[in-house]
């Protein structure tokens, strides 16, 4: 039922849509503020995240912090490094793997054939 907790697989596709709409929906041109933010809520998003496996997956994955930390350069830097994360957890757990080139559709402006209108 949906007034139950989540699934962790609900949960963890809610956390990609809030993550990619989020990215979305910065200001194109973000202040050093913004970016550091930005770093900082990536960083700490496994600390408090509600599952133990994903947020020590997280936490743990050295792609996000250290071999590939967030590229906050601008809305459109983010959004393109968020769908490669995504995607690198979707290749791992052997699913489909997004076209980065869509997020703008996918996210933010709905899709060219007007299916979201």
């Amino acid at each position: 039922p949906q007034d139950c907790p989540l699934e962790r697989e609900d949960l963890g596709r809610n956390t990609w849509s809030l993550l990619h709409t989020l990215a979305a929906y910065i200001p194109d041109e973000t202040s050093k503020e913004d970016k550091e933010d930005l770093k900082h809520f990536m960083a700490t998003l496994g600390k408090f995240y509600p599952c133990d496996v994903c947020a020590n997956e997280l936490a743990s994955r050295p792609m996000v912090l250290k071999q590939n930390p967030p590229d906050v350069r601008s809305r459109n830097d983010f959004c393109q490094w968020m769908c490669r994360l995504h995607n690198s957890v979707n290749e791992r757990l052997g699913k489909p793997l997004f076209d980065c080139s869509k997020v703008d559709e996918r996210w933010k402006d709905g899709w060219k054939d007007g299916r979201c209108d």
